[in-house]
């Protein structure tokens, strides 16, 4: 009975060592949820250039864009006929992202920690999608003309 005993105490502490690596991988934002985001850039109307302050872009909307978790940037939507629109993309902790940050302390990971806040994996981006009513340069002119007599647009 003696090896019956020690065999299961030697399967009980290799699946307790599975476990804790597992648990150690699944909360590793950097694993889990990866370094880079897809974001969602539109406007209305469509069509519009988009750059960014990061060097993404898009030669017309809408688009979207695989960027890095950790990257905050200023977007600007421009259209021929229409006033450029820009708009700030920041991160915040979110979620999961905080999931992965509390797991790696809960399994020791501080070094997880640190890969996590290094590589923005804990991060999302907002707002996400990106989107942008775009305003004309000039009014029409049946609407100039109704301003400037007084009169409210029919």
């Amino acid at each position: 009975m003696g090896d019956v005993m020690v065999g299961r105490i030697v399967r009980a502490a290799a699946m307790a060592a599975v476990g804790v690596g597992v648990l150690g991988l699944g909360a590793c934002g950097s694993i889990t949820r990866g370094t880079s985001e897809k974001m969602a850039f539109q406007t209305e109307p469509a069509g519009a250039m988009m750059t960014s302050t990061k060097g993404y872009a898009c030669p017309a909307t809408p688009c979207s864009l695989d960027v890095d978790r950790s990257d905050e940037f200023d977007v600007t939507f421009a259209k021929p006929g229409f006033r450029p629109e820009t708009i700030p993309v920041r991160t915040k902790v979110v979620g999961t992202g905080a999931a992965g940050m509390a797991g790696n302390v809960i399994a020791g990971g501080i070094i997880g920690i640190g890969v996590d806040a290094a590589t923005g994996a804990a991060f999302d981006h907002f707002p996400n999608p990106v989107v942008a009513t775009l305003v004309p340069d000039s009014l029409p002119s049946a609407q100039r003309e109704r301003r400037r007599r007084g009169r409210p647009g029919v």
